[in-house]
């Protein structure tokens, strides 16, 4: 059996506060087991939680405070811990954030703005900017670095599989100049490739039921599935099941009026193409 990665404590706050859950857990001879044992929890989220990729929920730090003796360690820290995980990421999207590394699918409707999980740091960073023009640099490099951090998750084992859907106009839209479109167009074309994602776009032409704002419906392994609805300064998720089959069946329409996946891709890489050619001409003198 390969030697066990620690989780390195000084990442950040969620990061030391996993570490010490584990050490205080090992110093108690607990197995993840036996300290998940009567808290409605399983071993999987205690182990999410130890590695610092999940946020510890104050029922569950009461029963560890309880089973470990940490006299409320855990219940104090816990809200530091959650705002830490939150640095950079909208309120609204705070929780979306945290259930998208929890998925078993991922499916977006994007009809203005690329996915934030397709997103270059070029791309990131001119959206942070134009939606917070009186944002300082350390502001916008936290939410670039929150934006770009989420894709971490198709580096994972067993990562969500991820389908998004976008608008034409999307791929379109000037909002960097011809070699940061070229990068982005790149980019999101090897997504698709090295992660077996799969991107479609709809004509702009195209009638559809979802001519309104972002979407996203997320399927777990062990929980009922989920939509989320984003205006400009604010998002709702949607777990009343009808309404959730509402959404389904209108992303289920909105998919066959977009191109095929092969089609869609190579719209993608020839607008990249045509970026790329332009950034060249821009360059002679």
């Amino acid at each position: 059996m390969p030697p066990r990665k620690d989780t390195d404590a000084s990442v950040s706050v969620p990061c030391f506060y996993g570490a010490e859950l584990r050490y205080k857990r090992e110093q108690a001879g607990l197995t993840l087991e036996q300290l998940a044992d009567g808290s409605f929890r399983g071993i999987s989220f205690l182990s999410q939680i130890e590695r610092g990729e999940r946020g510890m929920p104050m029922d569950l730090a009461r029963h560890v405070d309880e089973r470990l003796g940490t006299d409320g360690f855990f219940q104090r820290r816990c809200e530091d811990a959650a705002k830490a995980r939150r640095v950079g990421i909208a309120p609204h999207f705070a929780d979306v954030a945290e259930l998208e590394k929890l998925a078993r699918t991922i499916e977006d409707w994007a009809p203005l703005l690329v996915p934030g999980l397709l997103q270059t740091r070029a791309y990131a960073t001119a959206i942070a900017q134009s939606a917070m023009p009186r944002a300082s640099d350390v502001e916008v490099e936290e939410v670039v670095k929150a934006r770009l951090d989420r894709a971490k998750l198709f580096k994972r084992n067993s990562p969500p599989k991820f389908w998004a859907i976008i608008d034409e106009s999307v791929i379109r839209r000037r909002v960097l100049p011809s070699a940061g479109m070229a990068e982005l167009l790149d980019h999101i074309a090897e997504v698709v490739r090295t992660t077996r994602s799969i991107v479609q776009v709809v004509p702009e032409n195209a009638m559809h039921p979802f001519l309104m704002g972002l979407t996203r419906i997320m399927t777990f392994m062990d929980a009922p599935p989920l939509v989320y609805t984003e205006g400009m300064h604010s998002g709702q998720v949607i777990d009343y099941p009808a309404l959730v089959m509402d959404y389904r069946e209108s992303y289920d329409l909105l998919r066959a009026a977009a191109l095929p996946p092969e089609a869609s891709l190579a719209m993608i890489e020839a607008a990249a193409e045509d970026r790329r050619n332009e950034a060249q001409q821009q360059r002679r003198p």
